[in-house]
């Protein structure tokens, strides 16, 4: 990692710790005031190479680091699902959640936190949540309600 890169990646992170920033447009003012001129791309890779996610608090949506998501309320799996669902499916009794990059591990920590009995646990990748539930029936009704919930219901 160049010098310029770890330093850019630590303004960023003193923005989103100091400013509610909503959006990488924002974010991308706020480090242009700072002097840093950065593309879109440059941007989206620094966020997703310090985790940095975009999680509901108390002020609405915005960047955070997942620690400072624990500080926060936690996002509930209607506010996050919504959000970051693609897609789901299974097989036996596992399912498989596709969201949109970046959502899985918030999506699975709200989903372990719902404490439901037919989920044994979870695991979560970049933008994959796997689900593991107690019968096929179980991953049926599962997923079912997860894309419920997805859809506003």
């Amino acid at each position: 990692m160049t010098r310029d890169k770890r330093t850019r990646q630590a303004a960023i992170l003193e923005l989103i710790g100091r400013h509610q920033v909503a959006s990488q447009d924002e974010l991308r003012k706020l480090l242009l005031g700072r002097g840093w001129d950065v593309a879109q791309a440059t941007l989206s890779r620094d966020l997703r190479e310090m985790g940095v996610v975009r999680a509901s608090g108390e002020a609405g949506a915005r960047y955070m680091l997942p620690e400072m998501v624990a500080e926060e309320a936690k996002p509930s799996l209607g506010d996050l699902l919504p959000q970051w669902f693609s897609r789901i499916d299974g097989v036996r009794e596992l399912l498989v959640l596709h969201t949109l990059p970046s959502g899985a591990q918030p999506i699975a920590e709200a989903l372990d936190s719902q404490a439901w009995p037919d989920v044994l646990g979870t695991v979560a990748g970049e933008n994959t949540v796997l689900i593991i539930c107690r019968s096929p029936q179980a991953r049926e009704s599962i997923s079912s309600r997860l894309v419920a919930i997805a859809s506003g219901d």
